[in-house]
């Protein structure tokens, strides 16, 4: 997570037009303060019953824990572009993703969406 917080001005351009939401199975109160304590800019979901994990076929082998999975929705709605798993430690991986949310909302000459 640290990753997605260095690079959320780049990346997810400080959040304009882009929403970053980070979703585990850890409760609520776990993550906010956790979040909090690491300034973290983006939001998290808290998904304790798995559903979500479940639906997008999340789910490590061990009961209650998740895989760091990475979905890019489009401004359509649709999932565009999924990494599964998220290859979180592979500079390359963070390029890939740029691309995909440059394509998505791209910018103007002077570099605004």
């Amino acid at each position: 997570m640290n990753a997605y917080r260095d690079q959320y001005a780049q990346l997810f351009r400080g959040g304009r037009n882009v929403v970053l939401i980070a979703i585990s199975a850890d409760a609520d109160t776990m993550q906010q303060s956790w979040a909090r304590d690491a300034e973290f800019p983006f939001l998290f979901a808290s998904d304790t019953s798995t559903v979500v994990g479940r639906m997008y076929g999340a789910l490590a082998s061990r009961p209650g824990v998740t895989n760091r999975n990475l979905f890019v929705v489009g401004p359509d709605g649709r999932v565009a572009y999924r990494a599964v798993p998220f290859r979180e430690i592979d500079p390359q991986a963070y390029t890939e993703l740029g691309s995909v949310i440059d394509r998505l909302v791209p910018r103007d000459s002077t570099g605004r969406e």
